[in-house]
């Protein structure tokens, strides 16, 4: 691009430079020729009115006394009535410019200048815009190479950029040129790094969700198969089986509430449920891991709660506190459940050694563990929880006490969809 760029400058600046500079040595050339032909007719004039003034005082005209009047390069001829012609200088050879003035007193006065007088000045005057146009050619070479640099290196970075995002690093570079067009196209590739940093973001936060929130179901999951392996009780298979399809559902759930989660965390699919159903459910799957720990897990508080929420995202959420406990907490784990105002508040609680105080209130943060853990698990549980209109916040630090609150009343859905249309 830049080789054509200086091509393309150099070309209009020599066709502009031929166009004008015929045209102007043409007109220069005449003018001075004029300019020479009218000296000679000047000098002829001079002469004629010496000669004159020769012949009226002394009647005596002499080359001796005009030779001083005639310049070396010139050559004149006096032609006076009934004398012999006076010449003054050396005759040129080839071609003259040559001019005659009569005199007062009957003489002629004819001078001569060789051509090649106006030649050599033609030819200086061709040599000083030959010059000219060589500096003009040289500033337009040196333009269009500034003028090429300034195009094609925003280009080439542009390039740069654009391969960059191909080669999966989204970062926008916030590069401005100075050019209306090519600053267009750098803030589209910029709008364009952040959509696809967000996706790629979006994409890394499933994948980090789903490993964490797929491995407890799976753990559960094969447990139970193990169970069915190592037992030859009919009953036992059979109810072992029962539970592993539950949790084959649960799973099921999991995944499901994981992509709607990656499209939209918003979205929630809320319902009222009976909460002893779902903490019996956790209970169940979780035992067999706390007695292989020696730990316990029990329940308290009031029965027959009904709370509103998804039920597959309650369980989750409930999981990734139980489980929480189970790594990093201590003693016997306690779900009690209570109600506050017109919510239902789900706490689960253990005897350890609590929240390190350099947390604090950023244990919902993602990355965030005191125990070299991914700190996923509760950032995830936040999330689905505030999806369904709930909330999950640390009640206590030491001992940890976490509290899932559910509201008990659902949603008016008459009144939400109006404020949709109204937002619409």
């Amino acid at each position: 691009m830049r080789r054509r760029l200086i091509q393309s400058t150099l070309a209009v600046v020599l066709v502009v430079i031929a166009v004008f500079g015929v045209s102007l040595v043409i007109v220069e050339t005449r003018t001075i020729t004029e300019s020479a032909r009218e000296r000679v007719e000047s000098e002829a004039v001079r002469l004629a009115s010496i000669v004159d003034s020769r012949l009226i005082v002394e009647d005596q005209v002499t080359a001796e006394i005009l030779s001083n009047q005639v310049t070396e390069d010139r050559y004149a001829v006096i032609r006076i009535p009934g004398k012999p012609p006076i010449e003054v200088g050396t005759e040129p050879d080839g071609d003259v410019i040559s001019a005659s003035a009569p005199g007062e007193e009957g003489e002629t006065v004819t001078v001569q200048e060789p051509r090649s007088s106006v030649t050599r000045e033609v030819g200086r005057t061709l040599l000083i815009i030959g010059l000219v146009a060589l500096l003009a050619v040289i500033a337009a070479v040196l333009l269009a190479i500034r003028q090429a640099n300034r195009l094609a290196s925003p280009l080439t970075d542009l390039a740069e950029t654009a391969e960059r995002l191909g080669s999966g690093d989204p970062r926008p570079r916030h590069r401005r040129y100075g050019v209306p067009e090519l600053d267009r196209v750098a803030d589209v590739l910029d709008r364009s790094a952040e959509r696809i940093a967000r996706m790629l973001t979006a994409e890394r936060r499933l994948a980090a969700d789903a490993s964490h929130q797929l491995r407890t179901p799976l753990t559960a999951l094969s447990m139970r198969l193990e169970e069915i392996t190592l037992t030859d009780d009919p009953d036992t298979v059979k109810e072992e089986a029962t539970i592993a399809l539950t949790q084959v559902e649960r799973l099921t759930d999991v995944v499901e509430r994981l992509l709607t989660n990656s499209r939209d965390p918003r979205t929630g699919s809320a319902v009222t449920f009976d909460l002893d159903d779902v903490i019996q459910q956790q209970l169940a799957e979780w035992r067999p891991a706390y007695r292989s720990a020696g730990r316990a897990i029990v329940t308290s508080g009031k029965r027959h709660l009904r709370a509103v929420g998804t039920p597959g995202a309650v369980a989750q959420v409930l999981a990734a506190l139980i489980e929480n406990s189970l790594m990093h907490g201590g003693g016997t784990v306690a779900l009690r459940t209570r109600v506050t105002g017109n919510q239902v508040v789900v706490e689960v609680t253990d005897e350890g050694p609590g929240i390190p105080a350099d947390l604090g209130s950023r244990i919902f943060e993602r990355a965030i563990s005191g125990h070299n853990s991914t700190g996923i698990g509760l950032a995830v549980a936040r999330d689905l929880a505030e999806a369904d209109g709930g909330r999950l916040e640390m009640l206590q630090a030491k001992p940890a006490v976490f509290g899932l609150f559910l509201s008990r009343t659902p949603p008016d859905r008459s009144r939400e969809d109006e404020g949709r249309q109204t937002v619409r």
